[in-house]
């Protein structure tokens, strides 16, 4: 949790939540992250397309769990900046008793957590300030409010490529998933840099914004699954998880839900 003071906010390098938001069509964004936003957008729209699709994949993800897989305790890490549809609003809407824990470290994402923090009077939902590595911090505040010895959903979206290598990111993934009990999931939402044009618009990312994206292989995204049973349909593009059938345009953002086995 916060000590109390108030957290700094740098308004001249854009920031990803941010610049995530303003795709989104949030308000909670800088100018700094809208003249990047409208630049990567401008020459590839599709990044608009994949902000989207991410968060709609989360929210059906999250209606699996809560509702056919009967999870009521959700760890949403790098949690972003509230929108629409957050995890614990769609989690309870299943579910009223539905348990959120939501971790981030971004200044600004600390200012708006009381709106991540209302939950309806059957459930509860909190707030850590941690950074995604710090993983004992993250696991020992989290108990307050999640009973680990009963299944929880690991919500990483978007979070994993920040960090310099997969295989830093898998033994992190590992170390929470070997905390939590069995019959807990693990949802993980990524880029690919198996599509030449998303991986000139992290040239532009990268170059500007704080903090930098790496792009991963299809298979170091399912090294992050090691252990686990993958639900049908698999790591999958984030257009093509538990959709509708359509002629939908692959975004090359790969999305998976595992389930921690017995």
């Amino acid at each position: 949790m916060t000590d109390g003071q108030a957290p700094k906010i740098d308004t001249t390098v854009p920031q990803t939540a941010r610049v995530w938001n303003y795709w989104l069509g949030g308000k909670d964004n800088y100018a700094v992250d809208r003249d990047l936003g409208d630049q990567i957008a401008e020459e590839y729209p599709i990044i608009v397309d994949i902000a989207r699709a991410d968060r709609a994949v989360l929210n059906r993800a999250v209606r699996y769990l809560a509702g056919e897989a009967g999870v009521r305790q959700f760890l949403d890490i790098g949690t972003g900046l509230p929108t629409t549809n957050n995890t614990h609003e769609v989690a309870q809407e299943v579910a009223p008793e539905s348990r959120i824990v939501y971790v981030d470290y971004d200044p600004l994402v600390l200012v708006h957590a009381r709106a991540l923090l209302t939950s309806g009077p059957e459930g509860a939902t909190d707030y850590i300030d941690a950074d995604l590595r710090d993983t004992e911090t993250i696991l020992r505040e989290a108990g307050r409010t999640l009973d680990f010895t009963k299944p929880v959903a690991l919500m990483l979206s978007g979070i994993l490529a920040h960090l310099p290598s997969a295989e830093e990111a898998a033994a992190i993934v590992g170390r929470v998933m070997d905390a939590l009990a069995p019959g807990s999931y693990l949802v993980v939402v990524d880029g690919t840099n198996t599509n030449p044009e998303l991986n000139e618009v992290m040239k532009i990312w990268n170059a500007t914004a704080n903090p930098p994206y790496a792009m991963r292989s299809p298979e170091e995204i399912a090294s992050y699954f090691a252990g686990l049973e993958l639900v049908e349909p698999g790591l999958v593009d984030v257009t093509r998880w538990r959709t509708e059938p359509g002629e939908t345009r692959p975004l090359h953002n790969l999305v998976g839900v595992g389930r921690k086995p017995a």
